[in-house]
């Protein structure tokens, strides 16, 4: 799975929890999920879920809590997909 691949899911994915809709328009790897996006820290909880499952992977407490950004989700799967 590409890099471009990832990203396109992550960002369906978190897409329901957004609040700030413009900054969703205009996503970036920098591009933040509580700051930049509007999504509280219990949604991200959710996310890292949501990800488990569509990509098939197990994310680690510690790992969870390294996501901060799209980049770092990204990054992350990209390493733990099979």
């Amino acid at each position: 799975m590409t890099e471009a691949q990832i990203t396109e899911k992550v960002i369906a994915l978190v897409t329901p929890y957004v609040k700030n809709r413009a900054a969703l328009a205009n996503v970036t790897r920098d591009t933040t999920f509580l700051a930049d996006l509007g999504i509280n820290s219990a949604r991200l909880v959710d996310i890292v879920l949501a990800f488990e499952d569509e990509f098939g992977i197990e994310v680690s407490d510690d790992a969870a809590d390294s996501i901060a950004t799209v980049g770092d989700a990204v990054d992350l799967i990209g390493k733990l997909v099979p």
